[in-house]
């Protein structure tokens, strides 16, 4: 797709950009177009310049993302180092943007003597990507906390939404209106009890021993379905270690596939779909997958 933009922005922005640099799985083919902004008033005159129709993906730290070797049609905005600000507004409410990674919003709470929000050390994407799914944890979920948002539209407009306008469920959140994309939340904790100050770094611990950790993954794959844990089921299903080409379920935690380091797209693609297809054989379970794939078939 050819996508003429002011010569503001023409030697700021990626073409033809490798997903495979900015996605955890580390696959991916290009982006047509790649943009960070520097700030709010750069991101709205940005997209203000788009012509209609345009597709618009985000993509903060690249967890629970897939994207196929064909690509990406229209433009990725980057948010990671580029919307940071976390800051604590009166006594137990925190203003975070859209690129500040969750582990660090759940130290920073513990910083501030806030709880409930340990359970973010568990989530290894950007507040953005959280709200955008109704991320969780260790029991925990993003939408509880949220008080207000502040997101910016197609034409570049930015304005406050409540958290009442959305509709939410595990792993769902359904806005009011189409186009709209986060920018920014105002999230609301309790006063941490004293029992609660090393819960984040049992948590960390917790999830470096459950966790492949330092490898090539997207996170969960999978969605817990009701009553039950996706990573039992696929254990259960001894499909623990089952490879094809390049990507393999981790020995580890059985809701995790792995780039050992030649997967491709394709190969992480069809591992999903026999680990769901098997597990519906064996325990009649049908699983929802929880990473968002996107792009053209090479």
């Amino acid at each position: 797709m050819s996508i003429a933009l002011p010569e503001e922005f023409q030697n700021r922005v990626l073409r033809d950009e490798p997903m495979s640099r900015h996605t955890s799985w580390r696959v991916g083919g290009p982006a047509d177009i790649f943009f960070t902004p520097r700030d709010r008033a750069d991101l709205s005159a940005f997209l203000r310049h788009l012509p209609a129709g345009t597709p618009v993906y985000w993509v903060g730290l690249g967890s629970n993302l897939l994207v196929r070797e064909g690509g990406l049609r229209g433009v990725v905005i980057g948010t990671h180092g580029a919307f940071v600000r976390l800051e604590r507004r009166a006594e137990t409410h925190v203003y975070c943007e859209a690129g500040v990674p969750c582990t660090r919003l759940a130290r920073q709470c513990v910083k501030w003597g806030l709880g409930e929000g340990d359970f973010f050390a568990g989530i290894p994407g950007t507040l953005g990507g959280a709200l955008a799914m109704n991320a969780g944890a260790y029991g925990g979920e993003t939408w509880p906390h949220v008080v207000a948002l502040e997101v910016v539209d197609r034409g570049g407009v930015q304005r406050r939404r409540e958290a009442a306008e959305y509709r939410i469920s595990y792993r769902h959140v359904e806005a009011p209106v189409g186009d709209e994309w986060f920018v920014a939340a105002e999230l609301q904790f309790s006063r941490r009890k004293a029992e609660d100050a090393d819960r984040v770094r049992a948590l960390s611990e917790r999830r470096k021993q459950t966790q492949p950790l330092g490898e090539w993954s997207c996170g969960s794959v999978f969605t817990n379905p009701p009553g039950d844990h996706a990573a039992r089921l696929i254990e259960a299903a001894g499909l623990k270690g089952q490879r094809l080409g390049g990507a393999v379920v981790s020995d580890k935690h059985a809701n995790f596939i792995l780039n050992e380091g030649a997967a491709t797209a394709r190969d992480l693609e069809q591992l999903i779909a026999q680990v769901r297809d098997t597990v519906q054989r064996v325990h009649g379970v049908t699983l929802v997958p929880e990473v968002r794939i996107v792009g053209e078939v090479q």
